[in-house]
């Protein structure tokens, strides 16, 4: 009886762990949407922001657009010739660019190089004491670091969601021209054709709702840092882990509210 309780326990402290850490991150998120609509505006550091999330993201974006693209083409047509439905490379490469592929795999890729960057970063001023010298300064440290970045999430990683769809549309468009025997113009055509105004939308919501996680993870586990080298590094990975399980949970939600109403 005793094991039994004790098993209860643990898995008792473990929800109520994770309540408590849905709650905190709500609260930060509130308070961050809060200060979005007061001034002060730091526009020089939203525009530091947009360059480290926006700017310096492209090539990572664009090589794995293009090279998922491509791949992506090689499965379909590869599982299609078992069914004599080869054809249909340029339509399946669009819808999956577009709807899932590219939105998931540029978040992921922020979260992967902006999420651990914003989260090093605060959590190193932190240890180092910067946060509380902006505080007797009279400046908010929310104000300060966590909303010119979330904004620039929320802004920037839908142009790269664009931009990664196109990319990885051409990825398989290379491929299925070069390699597939694919005529250019026919490929092209069935692309337009088969893309509809909805798919479009959705995967910039997608971005912008990405963009947001990402960047208030980082600012989140940043603020809550721990002492220490060791608390910087635990900072770090607990915001990447954090930011990629929302994504593809974000993503789950997003994809069953556009398409299935």
């Amino acid at each position: 009886m005793s094991l039994l309780a004790g098993f209860l326990a643990a898995i008792g402290r473990v929800v109520l762990g994770w309540l408590a850490a849905t709650g905190r991150i709500a609260l930060f998120t509130g308070e961050t949407l809060l200060h979005m609509v007061r001034p002060p505006f730091y526009f020089r550091e939203f525009g530091a922001a947009v360059l480290n999330v926006g700017y310096f993201s492209l090539p990572v974006v664009g090589l794995t657009a293009v090279f998922t693209g491509g791949a992506l083409a090689l499965q379909i047509y590869s599982g299609g010739a078992r069914f004599n439905a080869e054809a249909v490379v340029p339509q399946i490469v669009a819808i999956g660019m577009v709807r899932e592929l590219g939105p998931v795999l540029v978040g992921l890729m922020i979260a992967a190089r902006v999420t651990s960057s914003i989260a090093a970063e605060i959590a190193t001023m932190k240890v180092t004491e910067q946060i509380d010298a902006l505080v007797t300064l009279s400046t908010h440290p929310m104000k300060y670091l966590t909303v010119p970045r979330v904004l620039a999430g929320l802004i920037t990683v839908p142009v790269l969601v664009g931009i990664g769809d196109i990319i990885g549309i051409m990825g398989g468009y290379l491929v299925g021209v070069n390699r597939l025997g694919f005529n250019p113009a026919s490929y092209l055509q069935n692309t337009v054709d088969f893309l509809e105004l909805r798919d479009i939308i959705s995967s910039l919501v997608k971005g912008a709702a990405f963009g947001v996680i990402a960047t208030l993870m980082g600012c989140y586990f940043g603020m809550r840092s721990g002492r220490g080298a060791q608390g910087v590094g635990a900072a770090t990975k607990s915001s990447v882990v954090a930011a990629a399980v929302l994504i593809l949970a974000a993503n789950f939600l997003l994809t069953q509210a556009f398409f299935f109403q």
